[in-house]
């Protein structure tokens, strides 16, 4: 089982979801989920007094659940408790339900593998190819992606030799060089391509991953001969990596008078695709 499965089981008897194109998240209704895993009569109180307990006993997953408005069964709005992806397998683990045991299973089973990897790296990257050939992706698109990793993870250890802070900052350095050679922001990139959750290079073609790797390349490179004490400086290394990369796409369309930027997505690039995720 995977994410897109599990939460696919969930979509298959209509739970009500809701896409949060901000925050980049699912909403999904937890008393909809409840009512899957459970068969309760009653989700609802089902849901109250295992809040409840989950309260009393301190957990931090209920307390920070949301309320949005969603249509209910007598077709008015109305406002219902909500899970992002996180929390609603957090909640799935305290479900005393046969079938909430797979989720449980395959959450293990994840958690697992996250400790083997963290003894043995190279299993995470053998599990990583599996994941890509049973997807369909042909080997050289493979070969680029796990040297896209690489590219990407010397840059990283570059922002983080300069001081540059994980999270908010790493995402803004980022968008410079995306929007440098693309044109467009990572989410305005996902947007364009029809993605929500999905990684956004495992969606892009052999061309638009040569490119993003250049730019990563080259301001890395830059970063090491410029040495940048602030943030501002930074700023402006990932944009002329970005710019650098930029020139080249253009260049590279003029002459063969085709888009390198474009909407085709994991499903349209790699034919396999989309067959096997409906087999899984």
């Amino acid at each position: 089982m995977t994410q897109e499965t599990a939460i696919q089981l969930f979509e298959d008897k209509k739970v009500r979801s809701a896409w949060d194109a901000e925050a980049g998240k699912w909403y999904i209704s937890i008393v909809d989920v409840i009512a899957v895993l459970t068969d309760s009569a009653n989700p609802q109180t089902y849901w109250r007094v295992l809040k409840k307990r989950l309260i009393e006993e301190g957990n931090q997953t209920v307390t920070n659940c949301n309320g949005l408005k969603m249509r209910a069964a007598d077709g008015k709005m109305r406002i219902t408790d909500v899970a992002d992806v996180e929390q609603l397998f957090r909640l799935v683990q305290s479900i005393p339900s046969p079938k909430a045991e797979p989720f449980k299973r395959w959450l293990a089973e994840l958690g697992r593998e996250r400790l083997e990897e963290i003894d043995d790296p190279e299993l995470g990257i053998e599990r990583m190819m599996e994941y890509y050939h049973r997807k369909g992706y042909s080997q050289s698109w493979i070969n680029q992606r796990l040297k896209s990793i690489e590219v990407r993870r010397e840059l990283t250890d570059e922002w983080e030799r300069r001081g540059i802070k994980k999270g908010q900052e790493y995402a803004v350095l980022t968008d410079l060089i995306t929007q440098g050679w693309a044109g467009m922001t990572t989410k305005q990139y996902k947007q364009y391509k029809g993605l929500k959750t999905e990684s956004l290079r495992d969606n892009m073609t052999n061309l638009e991953l040569v490119l993003n790797m250049l730019a990563e390349a080259t301001t890395t490179e830059i970063s090491k001969e410029k040495k940048p004490t602030t943030v501002a400086h930074n700023r402006k290394i990932a944009r002329q990596g970005g710019r650098i990369a930029g020139n080249t796409r253009k260049e590279i369309e003029a002459t063969t008078g085709k888009k390198i930027v474009n909407r085709l997505n994991a499903k349209s690039i790699h034919p396999l695709a989309e067959k096997t995720e409906s087999e899984e």
